[in-house]
């Protein structure tokens, strides 16, 4: 992995491409490429599966606490690796909370929607998403910090394997029910063939200055694949350079700093 990341940094490769561990991978990448000069902390995003085709999700587990500027970052690398592999010009993006209500969330996720409402970045922001509505392609772009990411996703995997092991006992529960399946094979190996993790591999570690991408260590031929095709996408449309440019259209310090003498001071001593 230490080789791999190295020839990226020396640009003997553009995209470094490993199914090893994701701790190390994610500490080599770090310690050797180091992050971009306008980037705090790097996220890892992967493509799900949704009613609609696939979204982009981010952070799934590299950052456990984010403060806003880390998720109004996020959702500026995110948009960006969604323009690059879903070759959408102005993604939508969400940011995951409890409710999809303004006055809804935790402050840092408020404090982010602010910002993402007042920037111009080249996506649409579409206020906040709830879990449940993540698979119904509600979103291109799904941001939230590393703990909930994670979770969601393995919640996620967890349902869609529950679900598959709930359809093949039905199938194989009578004779009759056979038949059905002989009928109905096509319709259902589509729909396996769109929930398969092989067809979705490959989390990309983004903010690193180089591009780096974890395939899963289980993945087959044809899902290790599919990873490489993520980083040649990447490397192709220059994501680094993409993720840089669009930081230009956001001011992290709009929502402190700039807003506090528009605060108003009867509501600050309510909230307190």
């Amino acid at each position: 992995m230490a080789l791999a990341i190295e020839a990226v940094k020396a640009g003997d490769a553009d995209v470094a491409v490993s199914a090893g561990n994701t701790g190390a991978l994610m500490a080599l990448a770090k310690f050797i490429l180091r992050t971009l000069p306008s980037i705090d902390r790097p996220a890892l995003a992967s493509l799900l599966p949704t009613y609609k085709g696939e979204c982009v999700m981010l952070d799934l587990g590299a950052n456990v606490e984010c403060d806003a500027s880390n998720l109004v970052e996020f959702s500026v690398m995110g948009a960006a690796f969604a323009r690059t592999v879903l070759g959408l010009q102005r993604p939508k993006l969400s940011l995951l909370n409890i409710g999809v209500e303004e006055l809804k969330g935790n402050e840092e996720v408020k404090e982010a929607a602010e910002i993402l409402r007042k920037s111009d970045l080249p996506l649409e922001f579409a206020g906040f998403i709830e879990g449940d509505m993540i698979g119904a392609g509600s979103a291109d772009v799904v941001v939230t910090d590393g703990f909930t990411g994670n979770v969601a996703l393995k919640t996620a995997e967890g349902t869609a394997r529950l679900i598959g092991s709930l359809v093949r006992d039905a199938f194989q529960s009578s004779t009759r029910a056979k038949l059905g399946y002989l009928m109905a094979r096509r319709g259902l190996d589509g729909l396996r063939s769109h929930l398969d993790p092989n067809n979705h591999n490959g989390a990309v570690m983004l903010g690193l200055n180089g591009l780096v991408v974890k395939s899963h260590g289980g993945a087959s031929i044809s899902g290790f694949a599919t990873a490489i095709g993520v980083a040649i996408d990447m490397a192709r449309h220059n994501l680094i350079h993409l993720i840089t440019e669009d930081l230009g259209g956001v001011s992290m310090g709009q929502s402190v700093e700039d807003e506090a003498p528009l605060s108003n001071p009867e509501n600050e001593a309510s909230s307190r």
